[in-house]
């Protein structure tokens, strides 16, 4: 136990922006996917912020934004608006950001997580919906000054934020919520929900407190993350800065600090706002909204089956561990993909293959894909090409060895498995004295191992099992070149 963990509690908040899914952006009709598209090129007079520019609300951004609330089990009221939030950065074209504040689209959710086994529901306080603001670019001319470039394309991209009670104690919990909250928007087709594309946007409110107090400490906002690791190391940095100053007697001050990736700490960039700093007045030029009950339920409706029900129906269906499950269920695609490979296989034989299906997918499968960055949408290897390559296990064909050289190939061609069994000659082989004659070959050429198996040392065994086999390219059972070995090393 760290002497924070003794001498102070952790609160952290996260408050999470997504980008929302839609064609058009959040009040008027310019092409929401500006990504890849030149600067300054998706724009018209109400993104420029020009004067007399009229507002027209996205009602599917509502409706997202909404579908959203309901998956996180939050409360939709009968009236909602938005507000203008007043602040003067160069992001913000027209000073202002419309945004909400006392009546926002729903309040009050949670959202179930666990680490190490252990379970935790974390508060939502509210999703609400304003508009993206412009990207700065920073710009370096060597001459020690720099410059800033303003591209308007996200400018009035519909934004959802997700705000959480402060309810997370540890960096781990902050990341497990991360992975849940995207796993949850991606499901229900609400936002790409991808950190490294700046789509999915994470903001920490990190304080410290006295052990058993009830008052919050002075909350520090943290900035600038944009992965799970990064702000997991983030609030790691964050409180151990904290402790250290409290622990000296320092006040911590309510401030806005950013994260630098690169040098591991957070850096002051600004004092901390207030609410009332940003005079929110309702916008005048949108009429505030009415919610029926019936409608609420409509889009409840459209909700499909969410990752938690996703991975209880695999673990109670499929008997997979809680682990696994919950892997797979991490992304929709990921589930998705599993499920079409499940279902190419007789339903008598699922529960009993599902594991190796589930190790292929989560195994090689992914660490392949995040070597090349691939989403597993994007992936060469089919759902029917897994099941096909665990039936040529399963038949005797191949080795569980082979099968991973095969697999390595069905990535990287995209072939079916008993193509690249048949090309690269893997099948399994009963030739009895080839494998005796590789054997053979081995134990001479390998006198180390050899010397060090019979003083005694069993697991060098291991050295001239694993030189047999590379050298029969997997075609033989491992447990067939090991007696083979134990049969010529006892003989000689």
């Amino acid at each position: 136990m760290t002497q924070t963990a003794i001498d102070y509690e952790v609160v952290i908040g996260l408050e999470v922006h997504c980008e929302l899914l839609t064609k058009s952006k959040m009040f008027c009709a310019c092409d929401a996917d500006v990504s890849g598209a030149p600067e300054n090129t998706r724009v018209c007079p109400i993104c420029l912020g020009m004067p007399g520019a009229m507002p027209v609300a996205n009602r599917e951004a509502i409706e997202k934004t909404v579908l959203t609330a309901l998956a996180l089990n939050c409360e939709i009221p009968e009236y909602a608006k938005f507000d203008r939030k007043n602040y003067h950065y160069p992001d913000l074209m027209k000073g202002y950001q419309i945004s909400q504040y006392d009546l926002p689209f729903s309040l009050n959710g949670w959202l179930e997580i666990e680490v190490d086994g252990v379970p935790s529901r974390i508060g939502i306080t509210r999703v609400h919906l304003e508009e993206d603001t412009a990207r700065l670019m920073h710009e370096d001319d060597f001459s020690g000054e720099g410059y800033t470039l303003l591209d308007l394309n996200r400018s009035g991209v519909p934004l959802m934020e997700i705000v959480s009670d402060p309810d997370m104690r540890t960096p781990d919990q902050a990341r497990a919520y991360l992975v849940k909250l995207r796993a949850v928007v991606r499901a229900i087709g609400a936002s790409k929900a991808n950190m490294e594309e700046g789509n999915f946007r994470c903001d920490a409110n990190v304080s410290l407190r006295s052990r058993g107090a009830t008052a919050f400490g002075t909350k520090v906002e943290v900035k600038n993350m944009n992965s799970f690791r990064s702000v997991q190391r983030a609030l790691e940095y964050e409180i151990e800065r904290q402790h250290e100053a409290l622990t000296k007697g320092e006040p911590i001050l309510q401030e806005t600090r950013g994260w630098l990736d690169g040098e591991g700490r957070t850096v002051s960039q600004r004092s901390k706002e207030f609410a009332s700093d940003y005079r929110y007045f309702p916008e005048p030029d949108l009429p505030p909204f009415s919610f029926s009950r019936e409608w609420v339920e409509q889009i409840r409706a459209r909700l499909p089956e969410l990752p938690d029900a996703i991975r209880r129906r695999f673990e109670t269906e499929l008997g997979l561990s809680r682990y696994d499950a919950g892997q797979l269920t991490e992304s929709a695609a990921r589930a998705a993909y599993f499920e079409r490979a499940l279902a190419t296989l007789p339903e008598a034989d699922r529960p009993r293959l599902a594991k190796q299906v589930a190790n292929w997918i989560l195994g090689e499968l992914a660490k392949l894909q995040n070597a090349a960055g691939r989403e597993i949408d994007d992936v060469p290897v089919q759902p029917e090409a897994i099941t096909a390559l665990i039936a040529l296990v399963e038949g005797g064909t191949l080795t569980g060895t082979a099968a991973r050289t095969v697999f390595e190939q069905m990535y990287r061609t995209g072939e079916a498995p008993a193509a690249i069994v048949a090309e690269l000659g893997l099948a399994q082989s009963d030739d009895h004295s080839e494998l005796e004659a590789i054997a053979a070959a081995v134990i001479a050429t390998h006198p180390k191992p050899v010397a060090d198996y019979r003083s005694g040392k069993a697991v060098a065994l291991n050295a001239l099992k694993g030189a047999v086999m590379r050298q029969t390219s997997g075609r033989y059972a491992p447990e067939r070149v090991e007696n083979i070995l134990l049969r010529l090393l006892s003989s000689a």
